[in-house]
């Protein structure tokens, strides 16, 4: 490509402008740079911990709740709510001019006991819409997004329509995805709503075919006036697993945009099980995978968000460690457990600069 004097000028200042991230630059402060907000996964027992709290307000401009927003912490005996904890992180982030997202409305996981038998017994609407209606309705005005519906794609499942065959699907048909989206938008109108998914990232012949799927659902539902607003896409990688598959996601990414849907990374880390014990060696993979997922997603207009499940490893569940990795912890995050920036940190800064 040839530049003229005063592109490559301004091509180099711009460069070096950049050479390192100020030390109170966060990922809040670089990915606004592209009109795009980070944020994490957030619990209220992290927020117990004041260093991490602190570079939770140094790092994210919005968190979701990690399981207080779960139909099973929300409503665990049928028609009694506590949103105790739920409410303790949205006046958090409301104190703090946090952003905050909703996760998730309609699962077929993370339910309360009662209710799957009681909707395949009973298959009243309002088993969903009545729920949605209280929830989304106890926080109106105060969600920059709601992930409405989750997961309910599984092309494995045998439908023609590739969608989920769960409980809901059972006892509604596909019909409970609309009452879900429209519930949402009467409960809070100013929210985008969301539909979540993971799938839509790798390479392979399944991840095509599930791409595929996701734009032959969300096509339909935009033309039956579903009010979906965005897609989400969880962004669950392996630094030693699949790849991504670039020229496939930014095509696929073009597409959802060209539906006039928004783009929301809501739920990304990266699993480093499975590779060697060498901490350097483990975290450039970690990096790597991340940075070949971000600067596909960072490079669409379309993208509004970007969140982390999760900021720091300090609280991943020392369980999922690989066997191979004896003695080392996961390090899926862009913070260490002692909330020092990892080389996962300055990938995503990059993406998003």
């Amino acid at each position: 490509m040839n530049l003229t004097r005063r592109n490559f000028l301004g091509a180099a200042a711009s460069a070096a402008a950049h050479p390192a991230f100020a030390k109170d630059q966060g990922l809040r402060d670089i990915a606004a740079r592209k009109n795009i907000v980070y944020g994490a996964a957030t619990a209220t027992y992290e927020l117990k911990n004041p260093a991490f709290q602190s570079a939770l307000l140094r790092e994210a401009a919005m968190l979701v709740p990690e399981y207080e927003m779960k139909r099973d912490a929300l409503e665990p005996v049928p028609g009694r709510f506590d949103f105790s904890a739920a409410d303790a992180l949205a006046e958090f982030a409301q104190a703090r001019s946090l952003k905050m997202r909703g996760h998730a409305l309609l699962w077929y996981h993370s339910n309360p006991p009662w209710l799957e038998e009681a909707v395949l017994s009973s298959r009243k609407e309002n088993l969903i819409a009545d729920y949605i209606a209280r929830v989304a309705g106890h926080y109106r005005g105060r969600m920059h997004s709601w992930d409405v519906v989750n997961e309910i794609l599984k092309p494995s499942d045998g439908r023609a329509d590739n969608l989920r065959n769960d409980f809901w699907m059972k006892a509604f048909g596909p019909s409970h995805i609309d009452i879900a989206f429209h519930a949402a938008r009467a409960a809070d109108p100013k929210a985008l709503l969301v539909y979540n998914d993971w799938g839509c990232e790798l390479a392979g012949a399944g991840h095509d075919r599930f791409r595929a799927a996701t734009l032959k659902f969300l096509d339909s539902a935009i033309a039956r006036r579903v009010p979906i607003d965005a897609l989400g896409l969880q962004g669950h990688l392996a630094a030693f697993g699949a790849r991504v598959d670039q020229e496939a996601l930014r095509k696929f990414l073009a597409d959802v945009k060209a539906l006039g849907l928004r783009i929301l990374v809501t739920e990304h880390d990266v699993d480093d099980r499975g590779g060697p014990s060498d901490i350097v060696t483990r975290d450039r993979a970690v990096a790597d995978a991340s940075r070949r997922f971000l600067d596909v997603v960072a490079d669409n207009p379309a993208t509004a968000a970007v969140l982390t499940w999760g900021l720091s490893d300090l609280f991943i569940d020392p369980a999922g460690v690989d066997a191979a990795l004896t003695g080392f912890l996961a390090r899926m995050l862009p913070l260490d457990r002692a909330m020092k920036r990892k080389p996962m940190w300055k990938a995503m800064a990059k993406a998003f600069a």
